[in-house]
């Protein structure tokens, strides 16, 4: 009953599991579009150990933005958390930790409005925007990690599957709300987001598959 299309060819299946992941949430500036990759990363533990000795500067207030902070201590000489609001999202055991760490500082209130320098294709400096007082300031960075969240990448279903918030709901497993469609990973994972958890809803969602197709008679 599924049929899926691509730019070459079109496929169908009698049982569908959708993997489609999260994207990184990025701040929607020009210059981070052609710095990622060159400065600008939404991954730590991937990217931390090019910036060692370095300073570098997380954008974000939750529990993945302490995370990112902590572990690019490990590497770099100094990092500085930029946040729009004057406390963070994360949670209180996340907060403590960074807080306590020599190497962390706070930007409270802040935004970054622009990335320098994507001419010479390296990180150079941000621009900063107080959003109380507007105050605009320049400080001198190596690298910017921006850990603002996931977005789902399941707007190719939209009103097809029953979704909350972007992400796709499943029941009894990795079920949606489509006989014959399952969904594993950051697509319908709300709350733990890690790897060693989507792999282990992809096994679910094969197991899933393959008991569906056992009961409609196909294998």
């Amino acid at each position: 009953p599924f049929t899926i299309k691509t730019r070459q060819n079109a496929y169908q299946a009698r049982a569908l599991i959708i993997a489609s992941g999260a994207s990184a949430r990025l701040l929607g500036l020009e210059s981070e579009k052609k710095l990622i990759g060159r400065g600008v990363s939404t991954c730590a533990t991937c990217d931390a150990y090019f910036f060692r000795g370095k300073e570098v500067i997380v954008v974000g207030g939750g529990d993945s933005a302490m995370e990112e902070a902590l572990f690019l201590t490990k590497f770099a000489t100094r990092v500085t958390v930029v946040h729009r609001r004057d406390r963070l999202r994360a949670s209180k055991i996340m907060q403590e930790r960074a807080r306590k760490n020599d190497k962390i500082s706070f930007l409270w209130n802040t935004i970054v409005i622009d990335i320098l320098d994507p001419a010479k294709e390296l990180v150079e400096a941000v621009k900063l925007r107080n959003v109380i007082t507007g105050e605009e300031t320049m400080s001198k960075t190596d690298g910017v990690f921006l850990a603002l969240g996931h977005i789902p990448n399941t707007q190719i279903f939209a009103g097809q599957l029953e979704m909350q918030n972007g992400y796709i709901v499943t029941r009894n497993g990795t079920k949606t709300s489509v006989p014959g469609a399952f969904a594993a990973g950051d697509v319908q994972d709300v709350v733990y987001k890690q790897a060693i958890t989507a792999a282990g809803s992809g096994c679910m969602a094969a197991m899933d598959a393959e008991k569906f197709l056992e009961a409609e008679g196909e294998i």
